[in-house]
């Protein structure tokens, strides 16, 4: 079975300097999850899911969301058959492994919730009719700060729906000089290899379900969502559904370090990425300076840790 970190390698050759952040996607995908890039234009978002697809020797398609997007023109829709007389389907985008949701903050709320279903239950309903998306399927969305012109901000619905949200950031100097250098002839795209497939990725998430997590963990991750329910400072604490994501990301980042299981470094690595974009601020702290992440990192000092 192929290694994650021969999975990391390969990203790496075309995204430099960002083995964070890679890791953090990786470790989405191997979980199961779907994964929220927000960060300003220009930063690799796009390239980045485009190596992942070709990493993986998988189809990729990419949406531009756009305010005059429909859900038909992701979902698809029935086109008319002057032959036969009939309606037949004909899929939209979204039927493949990976899609990319480029800016996924500048469509209407109505269009962002077409991919509501898609992403919980890997099936869309279109007309009356279910149909199922490939296996595995990976929405990788990218938006924009919502302080842009122009953008929508997501709902709490289709936030929660994202296991993971993190930013690439601007590169290094050494890194940018790199890309700079590395592309005077051709995109490092072009000569990316793939080192894996699909069915190398359902091999992984079966290992990765498999990694134990101890009751004295289990508990010690509801502490830290309870703590998000019950802090003055949120509006929204976490839900279920992140308590649930971040239990599965630790068994993948376990299972990425080659151990059979999770330790509370664990935690405390994914508690920021998998838990802050699912928590609301009240006004007065938003105001404050305050950030989800930095109330995050309080309740983690603050917490017990497991022996």
């Amino acid at each position: 079975m192929v290694k994650p970190a021969q999975i990391l390698d390969n990203l790496e050759t075309v995204i430099k300097g960002k083995r964070s952040q890679l890791e953090l996607l990786l470790l989405s995908i191997l979980a199961g999850g779907h994964s929220l890039l927000e960060d300003v234009p220009g930063v690799g978002k796009t390239t980045l899911a485009k190596a992942l697809a070709t990493t993986f020797a998988g189809d990729f398609r990419r949406v531009q969301f756009t305010p005059d997007l429909l859900p038909t023109d992701i979902l698809g829709s029935s086109i008319y058959s002057p032959k036969s007389g009939e309606f037949n389907f004909k899929p939209g985008p979204i039927f493949s492994h990976v899609v990319l949701a480029d800016e996924i903050n500048r469509a209407s709320p109505r269009t962002q919730s077409a991919l509501l279903e898609a992403m919980s239950e890997g099936q869309v309903t279109t007309e009356g009719n279910t149909v199922k998306l490939p296996d595995p399927f990976i929405v990788i969305a990218t938006q924009n700060p919502v302080e842009f012109h122009g953008t929508y901000p997501l709902p709490e619905a289709q936030l929660d729906r994202f296991m993971v949200r993190f930013t690439m950031g601007y590169p290094g100097s050494d890194a940018e000089l790199e890309m700079l250098t590395g592309q005077r002839e051709s995109h490092p795209l072009s000569a990316l290899k793939s080192v894996a497939t699909f069915e190398d990725l359902k091999a992984m998430r079966t290992e990765v379900r498999k990694v134990n997590v101890s009751e004295d963990i289990s508990r010690y991750i509801l502490a830290l969502i309870r703590s998000t329910r019950e802090e003055p400072r949120f509006k929204l604490g976490s839900s279920p559904r992140g308590s649930l994501a971040l239990y599965k990301a630790c068994q993948a980042k376990a299972f990425f370090e080659d151990r059979d299981f999770v330790t509370p470094d664990d935690v405390k690595f994914l508690a920021n990425p998998v838990l802050a974009h699912r928590i609301i601020l009240e006004t007065k702290t938003r105001y404050s300076g305050d950030t989800a992440e930095s109330i995050l990192n309080e309740m983690m000092n603050r917490l017990a840790v497991p022996a």
